[in-house]
């Protein structure tokens, strides 16, 4: 069965037809991989996954899934399983987390502009966010489209920034904003470097690789780095690259974290419940599965 897509912005992501991903195989995942070089992000609406079926279908498209995540070093995971990331303000109670549970306070940091695990090596690849239960106010999630953003710069800037590299530190984000690691949770995100310009043979395409995570460039005195991050950033976030996705209910939305930013937007955390759940896959090469 092919999927057909409709394209969200001038420059990436895309909406899919109607299509029930849980029992997805191949040569149908292999479309949704053609379709998320080209795109960057595609919504999935109307989906049905319980726990188990969103880990099983992110295994069978992109393999090795992420499990070291902040919020496994800060508290257990309410599902049993790491790699089923809790975007929510819910406690395993059920009930709204108080407004200075750690939990909530750390989750605040996702409406900093940031790709996910890029503090880890190897750092995640497609993210997979599945909305469960939304408030009845308007909650967005915005993405930024980093090839389109790199495509811009002028031709001395490539130049500039084409060796760099960068250290991405979670610590180090949410430290930006006054949330701190006890040093036994710091040592369980240590951080990790990574190419400041990423490259994509398969497609031709270069991305510019940024997020609050992005803590200095190796190669360059610690101001004068971060102040290049900072200008980086303001450049490839401007209205021209950037989507708002508003989101409805059993929507699955899939993104590349080496070509797009992302981050949530704000609402009333303290008054109504938002799930939703995550699993993001590792940017190892990719094993056919048996």
């Amino acid at each position: 069965m092919a999927i057909e897509f409709t394209k969200l912005h001038p420059t990436f992501g895309a909406r899919s037809s109607a299509i029930d991903l849980r029992q997805a195989q191949e040569p149908l995942l292999q479309q949704i991989r053609d379709a998320m070089d080209h795109y960057g992000f595609l919504v999935f609406p109307d989906q049905r996954f319980d726990f188990q079926q969103q880990l099983d279908f992110a295994s069978r498209l992109d393999g090795q899934l992420h499990s070291k995540t902040s919020a496994a070093a800060i508290a257990k995971n309410r599902f049993g399983n790491e790699a089923l990331t809790d975007i929510s303000n819910v406690g395993a109670d059920g009930q709204v987390l108080a407004h200075n549970d750690r939990r909530r306070m750390s989750g605040v940091a996702n409406r900093l502009w940031h790709t996910d695990a890029s503090f880890e090596d190897p750092a995640g690849r497609y993210s997979m966010l599945f909305a469960r239960n939304l408030p009845p106010v308007r909650a967005d999630t915005q993405f930024a489209d980093m090839r389109a953003a790199y495509d811009d710069l002028d031709p001395d800037t490539k130049a500039q920034i084409a060796g760099y590299t960068v250290r991405h530190s979670i610590v180090y984000s949410r430290h930006v904003l006054g949330f701190d690691f006890s040093a036994e949770e710091s040592a369980r995100l240590p951080g990790a470097i990574h190419p400041l310009v990423r490259n994509f043979p398969e497609t031709g395409r270069r991305s510019l690789y940024l997020a609050s995570h992005a803590e200095r460039i190796m190669e360059l005195p610690v101001p004068e780095g971060r102040l290049i991050l900072r200008d980086l950033t303001e450049h490839a976030t401007r209205e021209r690259y950037v989507f708002s996705h508003e989101w409805q209910l059993g929507d699955l939305v899939i993104w590349d974290n080496r070509t797009t930013m992302h981050r949530a937007r704000p609402f009333d955390d303290t008054r109504y419940k938002r799930e939703l759940t995550r699993v993001t896959t590792l940017d190892l090469p990719r094993v056919p599965a048996l």
